[in-house]
């Protein structure tokens, strides 16, 4: 059912891309450096770490070389 919210759409080098890049805003933010936006860290962070991109999903995009099986 989850599948049917938060498709896998990312690839493995992309969600570590999206973690990192996600940690890199909040630390900055933390710190002061981007305080208001840093904070958009978040966005980037939670779609690494769950694997689905809702605007890949909007846009058809995929970068998982994976493809769900249908379930019927």
């Amino acid at each position: 059912m989850l599948d049917k919210i938060l498709p896998r759409n990312e690839h493995t080098v992309d969600r570590a891309i999206r973690v990192v890049l996600g940690l890199a805003l909040l630390a900055a933010a933390v710190t002061g450096r981007f305080a208001p936006w840093g904070w958009l860290g978040v966005i980037p962070l939670l779609t690494g770490l769950l694997g689905s991109c809702p605007l890949y999903t909007l846009l058809g995009i995929g970068t998982c070389p994976v493809t769900p099986r249908d379930a019927g």
